[in-house]
């Protein structure tokens, strides 16, 4: 009889590189340097405000038609289910 060939051998895990506390204070640490923002006037702000809502009161209206249309597709897929168990029903009903 032959013998078996032995175990092949296991990849190595990937490793990762540990952190110590010196790697770790090793690192540069970015500063965060914050630039001064200009405040928008009020006007500017409404405006874009009433942008944005409107954008929004579109994306809305086409979400709503977008579901009616789903909504009607699946009532219509149910009816025709429906329909086709009645169909089998009576086939059964006329066989017997």
């Amino acid at each position: 009889m032959a013998q078996r060939k032995a175990k092949k051998a296991k990849r190595p895990e990937k490793r990762r590189p540990r952190t110590t506390k010196a790697t770790a204070e090793a690192k540069p640490k970015p500063e965060a340097k914050a630039k001064p923002v200009a405040k928008p006037k009020p006007g500017a702000r409404i405006k874009s405000l009433e942008k944005e809502r409107d954008r929004l009161k579109a994306q809305l209206d086409v979400a709503g038609a977008r579901i009616t249309g789903l909504e009607q597709g699946r009532d219509e897929a149910v009816n025709r289910i429906d329909w086709v168990i009645d169909s089998l029903h009576n086939v059964i009903e006329s066989k017997a």
